[in-house]
Order: structure tokens, then C-alpha cells, then sequence
């Protein structure tokens, strides 16, 4: 047990006040001769002042009872986690998660967990994966139960688990993922011997599925200091493990082929990129974006005769090393898709500041972008780290100057719906042919006109497509 002072006992008792729901359930199960207590995430964050609408809550109650216990009281059921010993309801706004005391583990050789249900709480506590995410209320009699140091450790903002780090990682090795992912969130340090435990053990990660991997990734990502999360993954050999592009980023710097450490200006244009999210944030497109855009460095590197470093086309290359990473990683598609038209599109603004953009140009800029624009701005501006402050304020400059055409030509123009002056139905009967290839062809090469001169009258648009079918054979 730990003693509550006053402030942290307020959070406790502001949160039952505000949860009536949670001392009624507890009645329901002490009537009926079980225990209940709020547990986990939910008390850590209540004693944050931030709790959200989802509770979580532990029992002595197998699966099948707690859906008598709840049944007819609750608004709605859900029974997807039974077989992990979890019972989903929701009462009067609340999404509520009761879970029968376990004692899960894995057997080292498979990647699904094996439950076995546990009698108490002190032993279901132990069995999770840190101090601050084991401690406990009863309900209805709001005893605090605290064996592991929890409350100390959350207000020393320390990541450490309840029984010996090898021990807990062995039973679940998503936990050493899920440290780092707590120190991004929190803002927390990780305690040495659990840094120690997850550089050690780091390559039982590979017995997690790439898609509860890919979950406390994205979660670490999103959190409020993904670089804290990010370094942690690196230096304990965790993101080889899935990840291996983000260590890569560590290439050798020698005398004589001096270049910006790649690895290290990653890790600031993420940064920059949560710092320009605004209140929006977080943007995990934006910054898996950031945190990829420059993985293709190392395969391109090469140094020239006066010893200066290039990395030439590294964002088609760095485009095609993020489509396979994102694809083992079981990313959705969509999700994948604007990642990599991000990576493969951020270097084009570098050519502008040369005075070389033409409208056209910034036409197509806009057109390959299309709904990824606000985004490809944030992503462009967050990879200046240059310190030469006079070559920092022409990129910012540059880049200014660019938004303004943008918004002149899209006032006159309407980029975000750039289609040809004609359209297939008028394709089709000045030309004189039914659906089919010639169609799209004519349609293609509408649009790149209309791309290369803004739009056209249209006697002058159809004058331009007969042109092009007596060029190609196809004349009515």
C-alpha cells in the first residue's frame, strides 16, 4: 500500500465524482461477491489530470460472469477480447474494458500470447508492464493499492517495471517497444536497467507480429517528444529490429567528405515538423514523412574529385525504401501511399529559389501534391536546419514567396481541380470515337496543356486537340 497526499487523493476522488458509472459497476460485482478495482492507465492518468473516456477495470470475475454482471446495465456489449479475458461495454458515454486477473506470458517460440487467468490483484499487477501502469481503486471502497512504488515512480517520471525487466520482457517482448513509447508520450526517463534489459533482449522483439509492432510504433510517433522515443529505439538496437533504415541514417563522417550528420538532422526535422502540426497535431502521416524523408541517403551517397558529398536522386530511392518498409510493416495503403508521394516529393522545392519556376511549374508542383500540400509545406520547411542563419532566412524566404504564387495562381486558376478544358464526353464527339485508349490519350494530353498554359478558351482547346489527333493518326 502507498499513502496518497492530498492532491493526488483529490484526483482519485475527483475522478469517482465525475464517474458515478464506476462506483454502480463496482456495487453490481461486490453484491455479487467479486472485487473490482480501476487499474492501470486509467489511474496513472487520472493522477495526471488527464483522464479521457475510456476506463479500464480488473476483477476476480472469469469472462463469463462479468457478461452476466453487466448484462441489461450496460448500453452496449462487445466480446472481441474474451479470449483474452477482457469484456468491453459502454455506459452513458464511457468505454469501459474489465479484464479477469491474468497471468499472460509467452513461451518464447510464438508471437500470440498464452492467458492464464490470475486469483488476485497483487500478482495481476506484477504481470504488467510498469510501476506507473500497476496500481489500483477498489470500488465501491476507493482503496488505493499501490505495491510496486507506481505513484513515486510517476512523480520521479521514471519508466520502470514491477518484476525484473528480463523477466517482464520475456513474458511480452512488445513491452521494450512500449518503454520507449511511454517515454515519448510522457516525456519520461527510462530507469538504466530497463534500457539495460531492452539492449540485451532486443532481438526477441522479432517475436512480435508486425502489426502489434507497427501499433506501439505509430502510438511512439504520435506521442508529444517522438525523438526522445526515437533515440531510445536506436541506441538499444530495438529499431533494427524493425526499423533498420532509421539506424542507417548513422553514416561514417570523415575528414575529407564532410556532410551534415544525416541521423541527427532527421531527428530535428521531426521535431520541426511536431512543432509546425499546431493544435492539429499530431500528424503521423507528416511525421513518418519527416522521419523518412531522407533514408535513401545512404544508398546514393558519393563523394566527387574536390571531396564535396552528394546524395543524388535520394528521394526516389528514399520513396522506394519507405513503400517497403511501411509494406512489412503492414501499414494501410492509403496511410503508405501519401508517406511516400511526401518522401519522393520533398526536395522539389529546392530548385526554386534559382528563379527557374515557371507557372507551369508551379502548376504541376501543386497538381503531384494535391491534398498533400499543406503537408508537403510543413515537411519542406521543417528539413531546413541549416545554422547559417542568412542561408536559413533565403529558404524561409524562398519558400514564402512560393506559397504566395500558389495562392495568386489558385485564386485565378483553382489548382486543386486542374482537369483538361474538355472533358471525355467532348473528347469523344469531336473526335468521333467511342470509349476506349484514345480517349485517355486525348484527356492526358489536355491536361498537359493545361498544365503548361493555365487554362484555354475552349475553340482554342478543341483547335489543340485536333492537332494532336492528326498528329497521332487519329483524325475524324
Amino acid at each position: 500500500m502507498s499513502v496518497l497526499n492530498t492532491a493526488q487523493r483529490n484526483a482519485v476522488q475527483e475522478l469517482l465524482r465525475v464517474s458515478p458509472v464506476a462506483d454502480e459497476l463496482g456495487r453490481r460485482f461486490g453484491a455479487a461477491g467479486h472485487e473490482l478495482h480501476l487499474v492501470g492507465g486509467s489511474v496513472r492518468d487520472a493522477l495526471l489530470g488527464s483522464l479521457g473516456d475510456d476506463l479500464d477495470f480488473c476483477t476476480d470475475a472469469r469472462p463469463e460472469r462479468t457478461l452476466e454482471l453487466v448484462k441489461g446495465w450496460a448500453d452496449a456489449i462487445w466480446e472481441t477480447g474474451r479470449e483474452f479475458g477482457t469484456i468491453g461495454i459502454q455506459k452513458n458515454g464511457l468505454r469501459i474494458e474489465i479484464t479477469t486477473y491474468r497471468a499472460e506470458s509467452y513461451d518464447g517460440v510464438t508471437r500470440n500470447p498464452t492467458v492464464e487467468y490470475g486469483d488476485n490483484l497483487l500478482d495481476d499487477l506484477r504481470r504488467r508492464d510498469f510501476t506507473i501502469n500497476a496500481m489500483a481503486v477498489s470500488l465501491p471502497g476507493h482503496v488505493f493499492t499501490d505495491p510496486y512504488g507506481g505513484l513515486e515512480d510517476l512523480a520521479a517520471q521514471l519508466i520502470r517495471t514491477p518484476s525484473r525487466p528480463e523477466e517482464s520482457f520475456g513474458d511480452d517482448p512488445l513491452r521494450m517497444l512500449r518503454a520507449a513509447r511511454f517515454a515519448a508520450k510522457l516525456r519520461f526517463t527510462v530507469d538504466p536497467g530497463v534500457i539495460a534489459a531492452m539492449t540485451a533482449m532486443a532481438a526477441d522483439l522479432d517475436r512480435i507480429t508486425a502489426e502489434r509492432i507497427r501499433d506501439e510504433f505509430t502510438k511512439l510517433l504520435s506521442g508529444a517528444d517522438p525523438v526522445g522515443g526515437l533515440r531510445l529505439l536506436v541506441d538499444t538496437g530495438l529499431a533494427d529490429r524493425f526499423l533498420p533504415e532509421l539506424t542507417g541514417l548513422k553514416l561514417e563522417i570523415d575528414e575529407h567528405a564532410q556532410h551534415k550528420d544525416v541521423y541527427e538532422h532527421t531527428l530535428i526535422v521531426v521535431a520541426n515538423a511536431v512543432r509546425l502540426e499546431g493544435e492539429a497535431g499530431p500528424d503521423f502521416i507528416l511525421r513518418m514523412a519527416a522521419l523518412m524523408h531522407d533514408v535513401g541517403k545512404p544508398a546514393t551517397k558519393a563523394v566527387g574529385r574536390d571531396g564535396r558529398v552528394s546524395f543524388h536522386h535520394h528521394e526516389v530511392v528514399g520513396a522506394r525504401l519507405t513503400k517497403q518498409r511501411m509494406r512489412a510493416m503492414k501499414f494501410p495503403k492509403d496511410v503508405t501511399s501519401e508517406v511516400v508521394q511526401l518522401v519522393a516529393l520533398h526536395l522539389r522545392f529546392y530548385g526554386y529559389g534559382r528563379g527557374e519556376w515557371t507557372d507551369s511549374a508551379v502548376r504541376r508542383y501543386v497538381t503531384d501534391a494535391a491534398e498533400l500540400l499543406p503537408r508537403l509545406h510543413k515537411l519542406t520547411r521543417s528539413d531546413c536546419t541549416t545554422r547559417n542563419k542568412r542561408k536559413a532566412a533565403g529558404l524561409s524566404a524562398d519558400y514564402d514567396a512560393l506559397e504566395e504564387r500558389i495562392a495568386r495562381i489558385e485564386a485565378e486558376e483553382d489548382l486543386a481541380r486542374v482537369r483538361p478544358d474538355l472533358d471525355g464526353n467532348a473528347i469523344m464527339e469531336l473526335l468521333g470515337v467511342p470509349p476506349g485508349p484514345i480517349v485517355g490519350q486525348a484527356w492526358r494530353y489536355l491536361k498537359e496543356m493545361r498544365l503548361d498554359r493555365g487554362p484555354m478558351p475552349r475553340d482554342e482547346a478543341e483547335a489543340e486537340l485536333l492537332r494532336w489527333a492528326r498528329e497521332q493518326g487519329h483524325t475524324p
